[in-house]
């Protein structure tokens, strides 16, 4: 029999009864559960459709303002989500970890699937109920949109990975990381498309790897747009950068950490 044999089976139970717990402990105790998963981003995008369409005729992409909000906010909270959610896996799981088959990996593994496919049906159940409520003239992509959010979940699973050693070492981290992202909701092209900026500022903004995942996304949502500006190959490098940074820094301490903290 192989490592790999012995091992592998080991590493799955464990993952999988990690998400079970979470879905036990972070939407089972709550009235509502899993609805607020879906009632929180409607409630988002229904707003920010709501007051900009009070200062504007139109989206800068499409009739629909609910869509045009939509495929920019969604994507965001699945990177956003996955990061924060990452950051405190072995925090969360700590009392598990006392058990020697179970793994800081499989806690960060657990968290990123459970919040993945939560996020993915979410995605999915909004953009069906947009195109249930309005005329929005959309042309669907899907691979185009599958890129899109594999680029979102690449980024949150390298910087929750990095940003979860960060935390459990520094615990200050926490609070300055929530500080220092505010901006990213405002700079990563939930209101505007790319083209929507002055020159000198599109340079700028292209160094934001949240750039390219809105514009991906909405590359597959509106057949007219061709963010020829995206770079999938600059997206991933940056996550798998983030994430190798950050698998290192958990193997080589993660031992101290779990004592000390």
């Amino acid at each position: 029999m192989t490592f790999a044999t012995r091992v592998l089976p080991i590493t799955r139970r464990s993952i999988m009864a990690m998400m079970l717990r979470e879905i036990a402990t972070s939407y089972g105790r709550s009235p509502g559960g899993y609805f607020w998963a879906v009632a929180e981003p409607v409630a988002a995008i229904a707003l920010l459709a709501a007051v900009f369409s009070i200062a504007f005729d139109r989206p800068s992409l499409g009739l629909s303002f609910p869509l045009f909000y939509a495929s920019g906010y969604l994507p965001f909270m699945l990177f956003n989500d996955l990061v924060n959610k990452i950051a405190s896996a072995i925090r969360f799981s700590r009392p598990l970890l006392a058990y020697p088959v179970v793994s800081w990996l499989d806690a960060v593994l657990a968290r990123f699937a459970l919040n993945l496919i939560t996020h993915l049906v979410v995605f999915l159940l909004v953009i069906i109920g947009i195109e249930v409520l309005f005329d929005t003239g959309a042309i669907y992509d899907p691979p185009r949109l599958g890129l899109a959010l594999c680029m979102a979940a690449a980024l949150g699973l390298g910087l929750g990975t990095l940003n979860c050693y960060l935390l459990m070492r520094f615990p200050l981290w926490d609070r300055l990381w929530q500080i220092a992202t505010r901006p990213l909701f405002v700079i990563s092209g939930i209101f505007f498309v790319l083209e929507d900026l002055p020159r000198t500022l599109q340079d700028t903004a292209w160094w934001n790897p949240l750039i390219h995942v809105t514009g991906a996304l909405r590359s597959g949502v509106y057949a007219s747009y061709d963010a020829t500006y995206v770079s999938p190959a600059f997206v991933f490098a940056v996550a798998l950068t983030l994430l190798a940074l950050g698998l290192a820094l958990l193997f080589r301490n993660h031992r101290d950490i779990l004592n000390n903290a």
